[in-house]
């Protein structure tokens, strides 16, 4: 697997930082390029060198992030905590890219390193936007609802500063998209998001639900709310409901 030099991390946009942040020294810099290397070998993908200033940029400006806005319409209790939660987002603009990788673990990850690119620099205002959460993929499952298909979509959400005139994507992978209202049945979990937890969830779900009218059987989305870096990071499943 290739390794970043201590020349490339010397030219990170460290003049794209706050004033008051400070900027990595290298022993920081080798660090966290490894840490990442480690994350993404765990899905099967290597990291590219070219990822090092976006990693230590997403990095130092983490502290805050903005949330998807969306109001709950109802919530299901059992044994004192919620089972599950009807939601409402409003319409809203994203950026979003398509991958058909052989496994789900790798089409995000390799979706979300062009995102990443995106959100740090290479946008039509050659600034960071900053990182919103959650980060939600869209899949689609096969007829018998067994497998899930190869084309998943990888959405950023825009923070509210941008809506009005989203940022162009340099890539012409990504693709600047707006929303219809989305009304979607959430579950959380908490750990990896792989094919197998992502159907187990389905399915733990649809038990709570039971029969429920209404609702797509074959598009489900997951939502992601903490990088994968983090030890049993948080996720949903969303059961979305059909337009009217």
């Amino acid at each position: 697997m290739a390794r970043i030099t201590l020349e490339e991390l010397n030219e990170m946009d460290d003049e794209d930082l706050d004033e008051d942040e400070e900027p990595m020294d290298r022993e920081q810099q080798n660090r966290l390029f490894s840490h990442w290397e480690a994350i993404a070998s765990t899905h099967q993908v290597t990291l590219p060198q070219d990822m090092a200033g976006p990693i230590v940029q997403m990095t130092q400006h983490n502290q805050t992030q903005e949330s998807v806005p969306y109001t709950t319409l109802s919530q299901l209790e059992k044994s004192e905590e919620t089972a599950y939660e009807e939601r409402l987002y409003p319409s809203r603009k994203w950026a979003c890219i398509t991958r058909g990788e052989p496994k789900y673990e790798q089409s995000v990850s390799l979706g979300f390193m062009k995102l990443m690119r995106y959100i740090c620099k290479e946008n039509s205002l050659r600034r960071h936007l900053g990182m919103t959460v959650p980060v939600v993929t869209q899949i689609h499952l096969n007829k018998e609802g067994t497998e899930l298909l190869q084309d998943v979509i990888t959405g950023y959400y825009l923070p509210e500063e941008f809506q009005p005139n989203p940022p162009l994507p340099m890539d012409p992978e990504i693709q600047v998209i707006e929303r219809a209202p989305l009304q979607v049945i959430t579950r959380v979990f908490y750990g990896s998001t792989t094919e197998e937890t992502i159907l187990r969830e389905i399915r733990l779900l649809w038990e709570l639900l039971g029969s429920t009218d209404n609702v797509l059987h074959e598009t489900y989305m997951v939502a992601s709310y903490e990088n994968p870096g983090v030890p049993n990071h948080r996720n949903e499943i969303w059961v979305i409901r059909r337009a009217n």
